[in-house]
């Protein structure tokens, strides 16, 4: 369900800019793998409902940020970069929005918390369990910590079987990353958040809807309370 979020049909009135966020969003939250390579041009086209010159425009555009790069010939196409470019500075614009989107997160992921608790099946969580074991082992490299904690999320999403809440999810993770590249990520702080996914899937698992939404509640308000004490003044 992940790559039909990514790759699904865009609306033909902003096809371009909406091609070039849901790509590179997807690059930033790593649904996009360093070095993966994309479906081929034909095949992308029809899979977002786009012409060839809007794909290419939207391509173009992200090879020149250096988020994709293009190879010729055979063995050709184009590919995730290796390395993602670096982030720009936050602008004050960024800066005083920041728990605007903090809010719009918790919107969002504490009606996944409780959805969750309302229909997902424990056996689906067994890919979580594995991302949270994962995530205990990446305290000290917080890329790799990241792109596990992205997966979690959105996997949790995905696990409520609603493509909406989904597509959602993947918008406030790709906010969310904006902001907290921008900060410094002590493993103590790690190894507490992921605490915390372990308790909140114990809670999905007994159906316990009121402690999952308890939950997620204090994991979200952690990350805000981490923002505030460590983003640059606005």
């Amino acid at each position: 369900m992940i790559d039909e979020t990514v790759f699904a049909p865009v609306r033909s009135q902003t096809a371009f800019e909406e091609t070039l966020e849901r790509l590179g969003t997807a690059i930033k939250l790593g649904l996009l793998v360093p070095g993966e390579r994309l479906p081929a041009e034909r095949e992308l086209c029809a899979m977002l409902g786009i012409a060839r010159s809007t794909l290419r425009q939207a391509l173009t555009a992200l090879v020149q940020s250096g988020q994709l790069h293009a190879v010729r010939g055979r063995g050709g196409g184009t590919f995730v970069a290796d390395a993602p470019p670096p982030a720009d500075p936050l602008s004050p614009e960024e800066l005083a929005g920041w728990r605007d989107v903090c809010a719009e997160r918790f919107t969002v992921e504490v009606g996944v918390a409780a959805l969750a608790a309302m229909r997902v099946s424990p056996g689906a969580l067994g890919g979580l369990d594995e991302l949270v074991v994962a995530m205990d082992d990446r305290v000290r490299d917080f890329p790799a910590y990241r792109a596990a904690d992205v997966r979690f999320h959105i996997g949790l999403a995905e696990a409520t079987g609603s493509a909406r809440v989904l597509a959602a999810m993947t918008e406030v993770q790709g906010a969310m990353t904006d902001l907290i590249t921008h900060i410094a990520h002590p493993p103590e702080v790690l190894e507490h958040a992921n605490a915390q996914h372990a308790r909140l899937l114990s809670a999905i698992r007994a159906g316990d809807q009121g402690h999952a939404v308890g939950v997620m509640s204090e994991h979200l308000q952690g990350t805000e309370h981490v923002l505030a004490g460590l983003l640059p003044d606005g």
